[in-house]
């Protein structure tokens, strides 16, 4: 018989958000006991491990709450108050406040918060960009109204001209993401893909070279943003350059749009008012629900916000209630220190590493992510340092670096972020004792011959650091109102 929350003593002092995620789990439980049990346990790992994978954070209760609501039954393909199906007063209403919110949180114009991942949003901004570029103007060449109207020789040829479009963004090895023109990815396969890397001695962007690079292939489209870069991107020399190859300029802020949000990243380094458009997660520094979204000037927004029919068709209206609670949490004044002390712990982990004579990518970070050179630094391969890490409650991800000698697989660097640990409370002490731990452990590791992902440690090292890690874990527990 399963016991029902109700019959805590303790009841009367649970908050309401507490109150509302116990009683859906003992719903869940009663449905099915196995899917409780691992929500159950998903919640106990995070709680006992120092999550420090750069690209997630936690949410309030409250906004996961209001991701299971009954939206979750409606399709509303479109956007607001122009649907293809009938019936989404409420969903309108609740996606037009979202819009409004997340252009105030960014002094936007223009903001379409639909795109169900950072990969959707590249997506679909990309398809938006070529045909304001190549579509429209061609339609409008001929004297025809829409593209139902062209004569099926007449697709092919726009179809063609789509295909044989460039597009330039920062290499995967050098901080950037699959979506940037990764060979591997939609990215490269829908466009002719050109990449740019960083210096290969310093590991910071040359906008020098990038510039003349531009020039010479001129890309429709030209990307700026990262997925492991350290150090802040100044976008006013990157819409200089666009200008200059006649290039639309894209910024994917995916990583650091909490900075932003929170007023720590401003001037040239905000990518508003220089970008043509812009696109983002929400669960990242962000620290909204899983998700994405693009911000764009007016110029663009008659294209971005047709993302269905492009590449989604029903938008996920629950999650869209999420994000829209989300941005009213990041316009709260807590959210200015929140992202502050974001980047101050992640700025104190860089220094205690290198204080250790550690070698990290750029030599430091002005952001909220490290990324550390573990092959040189351990001798080990970032896949074994991740999974020794893991093993003793710290969850990091193992990250190519620039001219990595073990691949995208192995790899040789390991990505830490401060945003998550910092929603629990952690300070910069914290981090010079987390990065204490971390070079503690590795550097007892030995490669096991043969072996890029095992390593020889002792049982005796490996329990002290479980112990130093839930010692280090009580002084902040997550979601206390719930324990």
């Amino acid at each position: 018989m399963i016991k029902s929350f109700l019959d805590r003593k303790d009841l009367h002092t649970l908050s309401p958000e507490s109150i509302a995620y116990l009683a859906s789990m003992e719903v869940i439980e009663r449905k099915d006991p196995l899917i409780a049990e691992a929500l159950k346990k998903e919640l106990d790992d995070q709680r006992n491990s120092l999550k420090l994978i750069a690209s997630e954070n936690y949410s309030s209760l409250a906004v996961q709450l209001a991701m299971g609501n009954f939206l979750t039954d409606k399709y509303a393909e479109g956007h607001p108050f122009h649907r293809f199906y009938a019936g989404c007063d409420n969903v309108d209403t609740i996606e037009s406040v979202g819009c409004a919110l997340a252009k105030k949180l960014f002094g936007a114009e223009h903001a379409y918060i639909q795109p169900h991942s950072g990969a959707d949003a590249n997506l679909i901004a990309y398809w938006a960009i070529l045909i304001k570029r190549i579509e429209e103007p061609f339609i409008e060449s001929l004297g025809k109204k829409n593209v139902a109207a062209l004569t099926d020789d007449e697709y092919e040829q726009v179809r063609n001209e789509f295909a044989s479009q460039k597009m330039m963004g920062m290499a995967l090895d050098a901080g950037g993401h699959l979506t940037h023109g990764s060979r591997v990815n939609f990215s490269s396969k829908m466009m002719k893909s050109i990449t740019y890397g960083v210096d290969a001695k310093t590991g910071l962007l040359d906008y020098k070279k990038i510039e003349e690079q531009a020039i010479k292939e001129r890309p429709a489209i030209l990307i700026a943003g990262y997925s492991a870069y350290s150090r802040l991107i100044d976008f006013s020399i990157f819409r200089e350059i666009a200008d200059k190859c006649g290039a639309t300029l894209l910024v994917d802020m995916a990583h650091f749009a909490g900075l932003v949000a929170g007023k720590q990243l401003t001037g040239k380094y905000n990518p508003v008012g220089y970008a043509d458009v812009i696109t983002s997660t929400t669960h990242k520094t962000l620290r909204g629900p899983r998700g994405g979204i693009i911000l764009c000037t007016e110029e663009f927004a008659p294209f971005i916000d047709k993302g269905c029919p492009y590449a989604i068709g029903g938008p996920l209206a629950h999650v869209i209630a999420a994000k829209s609670l989300a941005f009213s949490e990041c316009l709260e004044p807590a959210f200015e220190t929140y992202a502050a002390n974001v980047i101050k712990n992640s700025k104190a982990m860089a220094a205690a590493f290198l204080e250790k004579g550690k070698v990290l990518i750029s030599g430091g970070t002005d952001n909220h992510l490290v990324l550390l050179n573990v092959e040189e630094s351990f001798g080990l391969t970032g896949r074994a340092a991740e999974t020794l890490l893991a093993r003793c409650g710290i969850t990091v991800n193992r990250n190519s670096i620039p001219g990595d000698i073990n691949g995208p697989w192995y790899t040789s660097g390991i990505r830490l972020g401060s945003a998550a640990l910092t929603s629990r409370g952690m300070n910069e002490a914290d981090m010079h004792k987390i990065v204490e731990i971390i070079c503690r452990l590795l550097d007892a590791a030995e490669p096991l011959e043969g072996s890029k992902a095992k390593v020889h440690i002792a049982d005796l090292l490996v329990k002290k650091t479980k112990m130093d890690v839930k010692e280090l874990l009580s002084g902040y527990p997550l979601y206390p109102e719930i324990l």
